[in-house]
């Protein structure tokens, strides 16, 4: 996130660490990176440093608790993960005083401590062929977890997040959108593009009928497994980022192992990968399922269509986050992808 959280105060996330961690703070970094979340680099007067995370919980407030519920038992489950699996890869919460892994910072935000690691992480993208087979091989282990976690994560229930907003906007092309600048060109793209997008949302539906039955097979899933969820560190890889854990077909979590994510890009895919989910395969035991690997691309990119289009039919102004909406929202239509 390029722009800051609106409406919330340093002073009141300053004030929430004291409170909540006995974090007293010296200095508070504002972190212009991520798509998830907004990520302060806060340091305490013993000189620790801390990785802070707001989530906003929704522009309305009716669904504001439900948004903070499940926030608090993805967490939940990210902490179980490390704690009582004994998962080193995963990058856990730190808990606040009260056992809590998040706290209710105002009505519509959600804040969340981490330690500081040294290291780096990728760019959302496709996996380096290299890079495969590490991946890999923790995802086995995290999906073979999944026992010490099955009470605690919540399951996928594979419906479309924002698509009853997105059907709305479809029907309501017919007139000028003025929620701000981005708004009647995100309209016109729609317009452009409505048939291909209702044809997508009719495969969504029929893939999701071949995927429902295999639900005895669901693992925890990390879901968002890309190269810049991956932080390359001294003490070696650590999977970040856990808001979209869920129990859920193990596909949901190795197609960004495929070309699929190259090719949604319209990146050239490289290397074979039959190799890498053979590997996945020997490690868990579950076979890989084609029916699974065709269904979350298409989510995926539905998904971030149903959040862009809701996001500039919406007020909005001329910051740099809804300009990005719009180049995004644009990629994905003009991609040439059915």
């Amino acid at each position: 996130m390029r722009d800051r959280p609106a409406g919330l105060a340093e002073a009141e996330l300053i004030a929430a660490l004291a409170e909540g961690w006995g974090v007293e703070a010296r200095s508070a970094e504002y972190l212009p990176v991520g798509a998830g979340g907004y990520h302060w680099s806060v340091a305490d007067r013993r000189g620790t440093a801390w990785f802070v995370k707001v989530n906003d919980l929704g522009v309305e407030d009716a669904g504001r608790d439900d948004a903070f519920d499940r926030l608090g038992r993805s967490f939940g489950t990210a902490l179980a993960l490390r704690r009582d699996a004994g998962l080193g890869f995963v990058l856990a919460p730190v808990p606040a005083v009260t056992g809590a892994v998040v706290w209710r910072l105002t009505p519509g935000y959600a804040l969340s401590v981490f330690p500081m690691v040294t290291g780096s992480a990728g760019r959302f993208g496709p996996h380096r062929p290299r890079d495969r087979a590490e991946v890999i091989d923790l995802l086995a282990e995290l999906h073979r977890a999944t026992p010490i976690v099955a009470d605690t994560a919540a399951r996928t229930d594979l419906v479309l997040p924002g698509r009853d907003r997105l059907e709305e906007a479809l029907r309501d092309l017919g007139r000028r959108w003025t929620g701000g600048p981005h708004a009647e060109p995100a309209r016109e793209l729609l317009s452009a593009h409505a048939g291909r997008i209702r044809r997508s949302l009719a495969d969504f539906d029929h893939r999701v009928d071949q995927v429902r039955n295999t639900a005895e097979a669901w693992v925890v899933t990390h879901g968002e497994p890309h190269p810049g969820n991956i932080m390359r560190t001294p003490a070696g890889p650590r999977l970040i980022d856990w808001d979209t854990v869920r129990i859920a077909p193990p596909e949901r979590d190795l197609w960004m192992l495929t070309p699929a994510l190259a090719t949604m890009l319209g990146e050239d895919p490289a290397g074979d990968v039959d190799d890498v989910l053979t590997r996945y395969t020997r490690a868990t035991g579950r076979p890989v399922t084609p029916a699974g690997l065709a269904l979350y691309p298409l989510w995926w990119r539905l998904a971030d269509i149903a959040a862009y289009t809701d996001e500039l039919r919406r007020p909005h102004g001329n910051g740099e986050d809804a300009a990005a909406s719009l180049t995004y929202l644009t990629g994905y239509l003009e991609s040439g992808q059915d």
